[in-house]
């Protein structure tokens, strides 16, 4: 069975009832633990909303490990666990608050463009609560870093993002 590198950036900015978002995301970590093999998590960051600001502080973290599916299945996959943790994307704005928000940022070295999937995630070089975890992974799991010194000088190109280490 053949095995790919991959990382998932995760946000929440929405407690679901008694859950509140760090809460969510580990929640979410044990659920991706099901068929990611491996897995290495960030430390957990509160990041200033991006695109949309009139809403709460997100709580943002990275995992990344290696899965043995296409990245289609892993779309799926991780669709699912954000149903599990209270996601309706019928009732959500673009870039508005969400429980939980699951993107695939990297899949090995893979480039796809489809109307529902683009992998490396389109903007992944422009947010700091996205390169920030993805690097603390990197730095400490040398098998799992891809393109790492690339990533680094993203993020010294970005301005201040409002980003804090919990």
């Amino acid at each position: 069975m053949s095995y790919s590198k991959i990382v998932l950036g995760l946000g929440s900015n929405h407690s679901l009832g008694d859950l509140s978002s760090p809460e969510i995301l580990k929640r979410a970590c044990v659920l991706l633990e099901e068929k990611i093999a491996h897995i290495k998590k960030s430390s957990l960051y509160r990041t200033t909303a991006m695109y949309y600001e009139n809403q709460e502080d997100f709580y943002n973290m990275v995992v990344a490990g290696f899965y043995s599916g296409s990245p289609r299945e892993l779309l799926d996959f991780i669709h699912e666990v954000e149903r599990s943790l209270g996601r309706d994307r019928t009732k959500e704005f673009r870039n508005g608050p969400r429980t939980l928000d699951v993107d695939i940022e990297l899949f090995d070295n893979e480039k796809i463009n489809d109307s529902d999937l683009i992998i490396p995630h389109p903007r992944m070089e422009e947010r700091a609560f996205v390169l920030i975890p993805m690097l603390e992974i990197f730095s400490e799991n040398a098998e799992l870093d891809i393109k790492g010194q690339y990533y680094k000088e993203c993020l010294e190109k970005l301005p201040p993002q409002g980003i804090w280490k919990l």
